[in-house]
């Protein structure tokens, strides 16, 4: 497998030239006293190097090893808790946290483009500092003052990580149904009693304290997702002074054995009577923990897209060298026995789909973590509620459009390298298990799919998706002729989008069966043509520049729209099709 790079020239191409990002932190208050375009690029650089030489090293060797459990004990791989003592100490997990709490304070547009550096390197390593940011999301935004000075720097500081503990057995999506409960106690503590299944960072030995955040009920909830609350249940108590206390009655009943992701810790957590304090208000855990949900599946899509890009940096570099029969034209390499196989069609056609992919994506994502950035700082009344708006629509397509076009993306990886592709030493099949998990955890791509049109697109009567396609159509306006190869087909994906989104919502009154029959490709027709909007940007930053960087540009850009875009009309002939088909077969007939 290739050394990885991180894609810094690609980063920064995203943030200064396509969004001019430095000039969006410079109107938001709080940004403007902490980031810059030099604070960026200093530390993206430092980003790139860390992930590059301390932790991508550990990939294959993290998950030849995978986790060890024993007795309630977690060991994580040869060279990990050194890695990770190195990657807190250089203030990495906390560079989106609160500098009022030793975090950095960067915007999301940055932590976004170190958190894709992280999971391209080892995505099961990226997955604690992940899940330690995503509780120090919610902690920050709801619970009181003195959780978050008491909790939050060693979080920060990356002493001690967090976990989300949500799923139990009986209960995933469905989290109405969930058991655990949580007992009042006369000093304002609780005691949390349940199990916790599918929990990433549960137990292990990186951080001397983790830090869960358990969804539970109160004795008098009320039934369904009314009535659950959020409780922080830290694995050893912290004395009030900041030290540790005794360890608290909760523990690793096992960790499960899966198909990719081996250096990450999946655990059993049995919670026994645990003391914990509530975060938030009583029954309004699932809005506290929706805090994060934004960020996190934000993220978990730029995992989807971290794996695609390390498996193309491989990919490219194999497609280079490896020589195979001679080119349809004629041979190229005259010195040599064959041609290397980046002449034939096919491989082209794997390759720049995977760049197509992967820098649409990466475009999309910083997009999106752009809105968040508006949303969280802007003193724009008008501004932050658009910009959420923003957010709650694209949310579930970052997450679901990002990690399918991943798979995609390794799967062309893994297809270059031919039988090579199949052998573990050379890397790409574990690119191709890893990525498998960002599609099912933090909301199945199915869920996803059925957030953006029942409750987004339908469920707004249209309102939320017309914001987003106004914004489109005024770039379309603003357009000159020299992008017109560009804004027509993206006029014309735009127009067939609105007709779909018009034909579904009604068909949607009729039926409600429309909408789960649709989701999934409405979902993948939505994705391609805000990529396309992303790759139109991206041509007009790159016009008119005679560079290397930007021809590439250009000629992938050309590419989406002439190979990839057009797989709109197939998708949307079937979302068109309707939910007849479905419910043709008795559920014994299958």
């Amino acid at each position: 497998m290739a050394d990885y790079k991180a894609p810094l020239r690609d980063m920064r191409f995203v943030l200064n030239e396509v969004f001019d990002a430095p000039k969006l932190w410079q109107t938001l208050p709080t940004l403007a006293e902490v980031v810059d375009a030099d604070t960026a690029d200093a530390i993206l650089e430092e980003a790139g190097k860390i992930t590059a030489n301390s932790i991508a090293p550990l990939n294959r060797s993290g998950d030849e090893e995978g986790c060890h459990w024993n007795a309630g004990t977690v060991t994580t791989p040869a060279g990990y808790p050194e890695a990770y003592r190195l990657y807190a100490e250089g203030g990495w997990v906390g560079v989106g946290g609160d500098p009022a709490y030793g975090g950095m304070g960067m915007p999301k547009a940055i932590s976004a483009q170190v958190e894709e550096m992280m999971n391209s390197a080892s995505l099961a390593f990226g997955l604690y500092p992940m899940l330690t940011s995503g509780a120090c999301l919610s902690i920050y935004a709801h619970a009181s003052e003195e959780l978050k000075q008491k909790y939050l720097p060693n979080m920060y500081a990356g002493v001690w990580a967090g976990s989300m503990c949500l799923t139990e057995p009986h209960a995933g999506t469905d989290l109405g149904i969930i058991r655990t409960k949580a007992e009042p106690q006369a000093d304002g503590s609780y005691k949390v009693s349940g199990t916790k299944i599918f929990i990433t960072g549960g137990e292990h030995d990186l951080t001397e304290n983790i830090i869960h955040l358990v969804l539970a009920k109160l004795p008098d909830a009320p039934a369904g997702s009314r009535g659950i609350s959020l409780f922080l249940v830290p694995k050893v108590l912290v004395n009030d002074d900041g030290s540790l206390g005794e360890r608290n009655s909760l523990s690793c009943g096992s960790i499960e054995h899966k198909m990719g992701i081996q250096a990450s810790a999946t655990c059993v957590m049995n919670f026994d009577g645990a003391t914990g304090w509530m975060v938030g208000e009583p029954n309004k855990g699932l809005a506290a923990m929706f805090t994060m949900m934004n960020y996190e599946r934000l993220g978990v899509g730029i995992q989807g897209l971290a794996t695609g890009e390390r498996s193309y940096q491989s990919a490219i570099e194999y497609a280079r060298e490896r020589i195979q029969s001679r080119a349809p034209t004629g041979p190229v390499a005259q010195d040599k026995a064959a041609d290397p196989i980046i002449v034939h069609p096919d491989v082209r056609r794997m390759l720049l789909t995977m760049k197509a992919l992967n820098e649409g994506g990466r475009a999309f994502s910083s997009y999106v973590a752009l809105q968040l950035d508006i949303a969280k700082f802007s003193d724009d009344a008008e501004a932050r509620q658009r910009a959420e708006a923003q957010v709650a629509l694209l949310t579930p397509v970052a997450k679901a459009f990002l990690t399918d076009m991943g798979l995609e993306a390794t799967v062309h990886g893994q297809q270059v390298f031919g039988g090579h592709g199949f052998i573990r030493e050379w890397g790409q099949e574990q690119l191709v298990r890893d990525c498998r998990i960002t599609q099912i955890y933090e909301g199945t791509n199915g869920i996803q799919a059925l957030d953006l049109v029942g409750r987004k697109v339908v469920g707004s009567g249209g309102e939320m998706y017309r914001a987003f396609a106004d914004e489109i159509r005024g770039f379309i306006a603003s357009a000159g002729p020299e992008l017109s190869e560009f804004v027509e087909p993206l006029r014309n994906a735009l127009d067939n989008l609105d007709e779909l989104t018009a034909w579904l919502i009604e068909r949607a009154k009729q039926n409600p069966n429309e909408i789960g029959a649709a989701s999934v490709e409405y979902l993948h027709v939505f994705g391609y043509t805000a990529y396309a909007y992303m790759w139109a940007m991206m041509a007009r930053a790159a016009l008119g520049k005679d560079e290397a960087f930007y021809r590439s540009k250009l000629g992938t850009a050309r590419f989406f729209f002439a190979r990839l875009l057009p797989r709109i009309h197939s998708l949307t002939a079937t979302v068109r099709a309707g939910s007849d088909s479905l419910f043709l077969l008795a559920s014994e007939e299958f």
